[in-house]
């Protein structure tokens, strides 16, 4: 896994784009608050997107505010194995693209 110490450089990219990333977590703040879907289900779904991005610091830092909003380590796993199903069914999908 990379570095989560590389978080830390947020700072200085936001100072280097001109406050984009301040903008980002202001964006990202308001999609993650509490409204039709749970702070608990957002997440999860979050972690599942990681999964199927395979980024490593969303991995982690979703996994944390998973378990924070209450998400149990049963619900964690059913995540993991829907991202897992959603990405074998892309596969098997855009195969058929291939077939002649």
């Amino acid at each position: 896994m990379q570095s989560m110490d590389n978080i830390n450089k947020l700072g200085k990219l936001d100072q280097a784009a001109n406050g984009a990333w301040a903008q980002f977590q202001e964006f990202n703040s308001a999609v993650m608050k509490e409204g039709a879907i749970s702070v608990k289900n957002k997440e999860l779904i979050a972690l599942a997107v990681g999964l199927t991005t395979q980024c490593n610091y969303c991995l982690e830092l979703h996994r944390q505010a998973a378990e924070k909003a209450g998400a149990s380590q049963e619900e964690i796993a059913e995540t993991i194995m829907i991202a897992g199903a959603l990405r074998a069914g892309a596969a098997l999908t855009h195969g058929t693209q291939i077939l002649n």
